[in-house]
């Protein structure tokens, strides 16, 4: 049995407390409002945003963040991607030397331009930071259905220590070293994602939408591996794998905001609607000022930027996609 303190009470936190808690480990999780975590202790078995799913009681609800990180063997770290930098920043004193972190968070940060597993080196330095992605919305993770996900991992012994903590009959967990792919592969799939959005907003049709998540996984491919990311992870659970769940779910939360931009709302109305973290619109400007900074083209990534922050209307974004010069699909690819 292993102590786990898990900083984020939301659905992907709650999610993994479900799946650590089945697996015998003690688990205590820590969210910061009030509401939350009292909503969370009172109505285990009815799980706002997770129904089905069902909350054990041996799982500790803490507002205290010193009591979630002190004598720890492994943190999850689990808040929306705006919030991992000061909540890092206020967990540090609680942290032990060579703390196993596992951030499940996924995005980039906004004017550093930072990966999440940076930003909480950069206010934790004395841990040991960790990333976990692929294909896994927490509705379903929490009601124990099958799920597939990869850990990065600088060290291989940590990642398969994490692989066992996390791995069971229906939580399978793969290990790679490629900590950047890993992380750029969850958050740019939530831009792509928007996009995939539009388009059945738009009631454009699948041969459409195909060609904008393959597409789209081109432009990702493209900045990973000029960041220093593989091919093989964007092929992968977290690459190839998170796109096409993230484009195609109804609990996408990034596919169902580009939906209603597709449909005419404004972002105002949109983030009412759907009433949680759109981690894509955050994490859209990032991505296109790294594709800048690195001089490569993400065009899909250009336009949604476009219709978020200046008024372009997605019709006119997905005319301009097409009516772009002529190529060829592959730039390495040469005849004999």
């Amino acid at each position: 049995m292993n102590k786990i303190g898990i900083l984020g009470a939301g659905t992907w936190g709650t999610a993994i407390a479900i799946l650590l808690s089945d697996n015998g480990h003690e688990v205590t999780m820590w969210s910061k409002l009030e509401k939350e975590a009292k909503d969370l202790d009172e109505s285990r078995d009815n799980i706002k945003n997770l129904p089905g799913a069902k909350l054990p009681n041996q799982i500790k609800i803490t507002l205290d963040l010193k009591e979630a990180c002190s004598d720890k063997d492994i943190i999850v770290m689990a808040v929306a991607s705006p919030y991992i930098r000061v909540t890092a920043k206020e967990a540090s004193p609680f942290i032990k030397e060579g703390q196993i972190i596992v951030n499940v968070s996924k995005g980039l940060e906004n004017g550093t331009l930072l990966t999440l597993a940076d930003v909480i080196k950069e206010e934790i330095p004395q841990a040991e930071v960790t990333v976990m992605s692929g294909p896994s919305h927490a509705e379903e993770v929490s009601r124990r259905i099958p799920t597939t996900i990869v850990v990065g991992s600088s060290c291989k012994k940590t990642a398969q220590y994490i692989q066992d903590v996390f791995m069971n009959e229906v939580f399978r967990v793969y290990t790679s070293p490629d900590i950047i792919g890993i992380e750029l592969g969850g958050s740019l799939k939530n831009v792509i994602a928007l996009a995939a959005g539009v388009i059945d907003g738009l009631g454009l049709g699948d041969n459409t939408k195909a060609a904008l998540m393959t597409r789209g996984m081109a432009e990702i491919s493209r900045l990973g591996m000029a960041m220093g990311g593989y091919m093989e992870t964007f092929s992968g659970l977290s690459g190839m794998g998170d796109l096409f769940v993230t484009c195609t779910s109804k609990h996408s939360r990034n596919r169902n905001a580009g939906f209603l931009i597709g449909k005419g709302y404004s972002m105002e109305e949109v983030a009412k609607k759907v009433n949680q973290a759109i981690e894509g619109v955050n994490t859209a400007k990032a991505a296109l000022t790294l594709a800048k900074k690195y001089n490569v083209e993400m065009p899909i990534v250009e336009q949604i930027n476009l219709v978020l922050f200046e008024g372009k209307s997605p019709e006119d974004a997905v005319a301009d996609l097409l009516v772009r010069d002529k190529r060829k699909e592959y730039s390495t690819l040469e005849w004999n």
